[in-house]
């Protein structure tokens, strides 16, 4: 059976890790890693987007970073129970103009035993920023 560590229920310090792990993982920007982290019928809810299953996570991501290019994402915890994360989050990405974009949102995380998510909802509002106004800076090689 597939696994996530760190398994619920969560502690202070494993929400945090978790919550670690996923900032990590979308800032590589692969589908294919990322949506490992779910269930195979994970349910999801992304703005007004609802789908389900690990293959339309995939498809989704794709879509995501061919659109949001140079992503950049930082997530903090704001609150968990034994099986539930509450984050907050914050990204920057620029279009195929160069109009740069502050994304704002929160997502509500619900996860198996095993440690994947198996339901996500995320609220997520954009600002157009000027790139001198980027909060976020890395290695385009990330």
């Amino acid at each position: 059976m597939e696994s996530k560590p760190p398994l619920p229920p969560f502690t202070l310090e494993t929400a945090k890790t978790k919550v670690q792990m996923a900032e990590d993982a979308w800032n590589t920007r692969n589908p294919e890693k990322v949506s490992l982290a779910y269930t195979v019928d994970s349910v999801w809810r992304n703005r007004s987007e609802f789908f389900t299953g690990r293959d339309k996570i995939r498809e989704f991501l794709v879509r995501k970073w061919h659109k949001e290019l140079d992503y950049r994402l930082k997530k903090e915890l704001w609150s968990f129970t034994d099986d539930r994360i509450s984050v907050k989050f914050e990204y920057e990405w620029h279009d195929d103009s160069g109009q740069w974009y502050r994304s704002y949102g929160n997502e509500q995380w619900e996860f198996a035993e095993n440690g994947l998510m198996k339901r996500r909802e995320a609220s997520i509002n954009d600002l157009p920023i000027l790139e001198s106004e980027r909060k976020f800076r890395w290695d385009r090689q990330s």
